[in-house]
């Protein structure tokens, strides 16, 4: 899988940029690396909250806090990898997202007055499904990282570029984000095979009959 070095400097391709990046932690002095070193991490938490990533999907158990506000009944910290909450669960409970006919528990994501991060609802013992800030790049599926760097490009056309030029630029690299994205959510989607926990009556009485030998009859 590539690195986000290679990433900034397939990035830097894509503006026919000719420089070569060796390093981001630290920057290796060049305005390029530079400008990766800034961009990049800006780049990946905003196509990693564009989808539901499989890669970046996660479930755990939350950390309860003190007393929390009227209105809601528990106060939890939120994970500190957490780019955006999906959704809260009570333990066992299946996940909304996956079952349609189960109700998504109300929640609100707030800050402390020291600025930590905290989620407010009425769910006892609260497990939360999340999108993960995602730092390692093997994790990424090819299709993401391809979009990563059209992403990245659009973030550096600006300051490599100047002017009216830079600006078509980003506007170019970002439509070609956009159609890598598609693909990448596409693929994501086909790893996924979810089935409904609950069948209407009328469809379990069709399949009860198909069941059923051929020439019974009741």
């Amino acid at each position: 899988m590539a690195s986000e070095v290679e990433i900034c400097n397939v990035a830097l391709g894509h503006l026919g940029d000719t420089a070569t990046v060796a390093s981001l932690d630290p920057p290796e002095g060049s305005a390029q690396a530079e400008h990766c070193a800034r961009f990049y991490p800006q780049a990946r938490d905003a196509l990693l909250s564009m989808h539901t990533w499989g890669f970046a999907t996660r479930r755990i158990a939350l950390a309860q806090l003190g007393a929390a506000p009227v209105g809601w009944n528990y106060a939890y910290a939120t994970p500190t990898d957490a780019l955006d909450i999906l959704a809260v669960m009570a333990p066992g409970e299946a996940d909304p997202g996956a079952v349609p006919q189960i109700p998504e528990h109300p929640f609100v994501r707030e800050s402390t007055t020291n600025g930590a991060g905290v989620i407010y609802c009425n769910v006892q013992n609260a497990t939360a499904r999340y999108i993960v800030r995602v730092r390692d790049t093997a994790r990424f599926s090819p299709l993401f990282v391809t979009a990563l760097t059209w992403q990245l490009a659009s973030l550096l056309a600006g300051p490599l570029i100047k002017g009216d030029a830079g600006m078509a630029e980003a506007k170019r690299c970002a439509q070609m984000m956009q159609a890598f994205v598609s693909q990448a959510k596409t693929q994501d989607a086909n790893q996924r095979h979810l089935q409904l926990q609950h069948r209407p009556s009328w469809i379990a009485a069709r399949g009860a009959a198909l069941d059923m030998p051929i020439g019974w009859r009741p």
